[in-house]
C-alpha cells in the first residue's frame, strides 16, 4: 500500500512540476453607466513551488529505490 502512494506522489509531483502553476481568469466592472457597462478579464497564477516539487520528487524515488 505505500508502494502505490508513493508512486501516486511521484505522478502527482511530475505533473505539477511540468503544469508550472494555476491560472484562473477573473471579471472586473470597468464602467457602469446605465445600459452601458464594460468589464475587463484579469488573469491570476498561483505558482507551484518548483523547488519544493523537485524535493519532493527526489525523496519519493529514494524511498521506492530503498525498499
Amino acid at each position: 500500500m505505500n508502494r502505490v502512494l508513493e508512486i501516486i506522489l511521484i505522478v502527482a509531483r511530475v505533473v505539477g512540476l511540468a503544469w508550472g502553476g494555476i491560472t484562473y481568469t477573473t471579471q472586473k466592472k470597468v464602467v457602469d453607466l446605465g445600459p452601458i457597462k464594460a468589464t475587463k478579464s484579469e488573469n491570476h497564477t498561483i505558482p507551484l513551488p518548483s523547488i519544493t516539487g523537485a524535493a519532493l520528487l527526489i525523496g519519493r524515488i529514494i524511498l521506492i529505490s530503498w525498499r
